[in-house]
């Protein structure tokens, strides 16, 4: 499930498992943990033709994510899924439209006030004058 209306079957989810290098003695060498998911967005069902390519103008036709956090094989799937939905879900998400707004009277005249403290502040560093 990436979204209410988003829902990838998992035929759709190509599966690879293979060993995950790195230190961990026999165990890391003989077990095949690490999972590689590999989700085609062109094929894919799940999406409407504006999603489609809005996920594949963001991520490529491809997805594909990588887990070997864990020594299991099932929870490697598990944290795999979760970083597809997340990708995804970023992927799809429609960022709001900004408002334009004007700057208060008030905010106005703070920031002029500010810049002119700042200016006597910067004016009262400089080497005094003769006529000082």
């Amino acid at each position: 499930m990436v979204t209410d209306s988003v829902r990838i079957p998992r035929h759709e989810i190509e599966v690879r498992f293979s060993a995950s290098g790195g230190p961990g003695g026999q165990h890391a060498n003989k077990a095949a943990t690490r999972a590689e998911l590999t989700f085609d967005i062109e094929t894919s069902a799940a999406f409407t033709d504006a999603e489609r390519a809005r996920v594949r103008q963001r991520l490529g036709s491809t997805i594909r994510v990588v887990a070997d956090d864990e020594r299991s094989q099932r929870r490697n799937r598990e944290l795999a899924e979760e970083r597809l939905a997340t990708r995804l879900r970023e992927a799809l998400h429609v960022p709001r439209r900004r408002r334009a707004t004007r700057p208060t009277r008030a905010s106005q005249r703070r920031r002029v006030e500010a810049k002119k403290q700042r200016g006597e502040l910067k004016r009262g560093r400089q080497r005094p004058t003769s006529e000082d």
